[in-house]
């Protein structure tokens, strides 16, 4: 078996999710993990399937249930070294305020420089106020409280407020 990253792209509509993940079912393909989600009003899936069969035929067996829709589609073979990332301690940030350019990547820089891997991140926009949601694993051994208060010095001067938190487990 080999594992295929598999993105959908397009236009939401009901039942893209049941058609797409019912092609892969029946290619034999087990989805390990997944992303999906609307992006103003566009559809946004992107899986990874254990399957034993290559990215083209993938793209070929999903053609008669996208193309209709509109929809792009793109497989790609992953390497099988690699797959596993070492994780530290689980945080959940969260930055709001004012809309402007550069607050993901401002935020995401300091993490990357401390040594914090985004393991998920969701941000939305509602008029001007604009929200950020991430899952961030921290190295061992992190001060977390000196990485938020450099944190809420960024979103100080973006003109946004920051918390970091640590996550309950059971939350994840």
């Amino acid at each position: 078996m080999a594992l295929v990253a598999v993105t959908v792209l397009g236009h939401d509509g009901p039942g893209i999710i049941a058609s797409v993940t019912r092609v892969l079912a029946d290619l034999g393909g087990n989805l390990e993990d997944s992303s999906m989600t609307l992006l103003r009003g566009h559809f946004a899936m992107t899986l990874i399937v254990d399957a034993d069969v290559s990215p083209t035929d993938v793209e070929a067996a999903l053609l008669p249930v996208t193309e209709p829709r509109g929809l792009v589609v793109s497989a790609r073979l992953l390497p099988a070294e690699g797959t596993d990332v070492p994780r530290g301690t689980h945080h959940l940030l969260t930055v709001h305020g004012s809309d402007r350019p550069g607050i993901v990547s401002a935020i995401t820089e300091l993490l990357a420089t401390r040594g914090g891997n985004v393991t998920d991140l969701t941000t939305r926009l509602a008029g001007h106020f604009y929200v950020l949601v991430a899952e961030v694993d921290l190295p061992e051994g992190t001060e977390a409280d000196v990485l938020a208060r450099e944190l809420a010095e960024i979103a100080s001067q973006l003109g946004v407020e920051a918390s970091l938190r640590a996550a309950e487990a059971d939350l994840l």
